[in-house]
């Protein structure tokens, strides 16, 4: 299954190894990863599926694929700035979000709207997102309410 792993671009080494644990646990379990391509949360998950070769999506907000993170197995420039969030949550079949301020707080009021199942780590409080303590209940989450 495809997972939307959204939040900040720019973290703290905590929240960082949060999400590179997050990736390696969906890579590892065969999930695939689309994200918005950046830094930050998107950056570290990807490191974490590229540790298990999964293969990890980035919606990107420019026009140059090489904008990307180097995790980045399939860049997908697309020029709409932050209205490529839309397309972040849209490919997922679920989504994970993690940290975060306003630009993550518009994917999962996207993925809300789309009737998608948001796990949350350490993100907005919002009803609608289930709020878990773990990577493991994160992924475990998702995976559940996708069945």
């Amino acid at each position: 299954m495809r997972v939307s792993v959204i939040g900040g671009g720019v973290v703290d080494q905590g929240t960082y190894d949060v999400a590179e644990h997050v990736g390696r646990l969906l890579g590892t379990r065969g999930h695939d990863v689309i994200c918005g391509g950046l830094s930050g949360v998107m950056e570290a998950v990807g490191k974490g599926m590229a540790e298990t070769g999964g293969q990890t999506i980035g919606i990107l907000p420019g026009n140059d694929p090489k904008a990307a993170n180097s995790y980045i197995d399939v860049p997908i420039a697309t020029g709409i700035g932050s209205a490529r969030n839309v397309f972040v949550v849209k490919n997922g079949a679920a989504a994970i979000a993690i940290d975060g301020a306003t630009g993550t707080l518009s994917e999962i009021a996207h993925a809300l709207d789309m009737g998608k199942p948001i796990a949350g780590l350490d993100t907005h409080d919002i009803e609608g997102v289930e709020s878990v303590t773990t990577p493991e209940a994160a992924v475990e989450y998702v995976e559940t309410a996708v069945e």
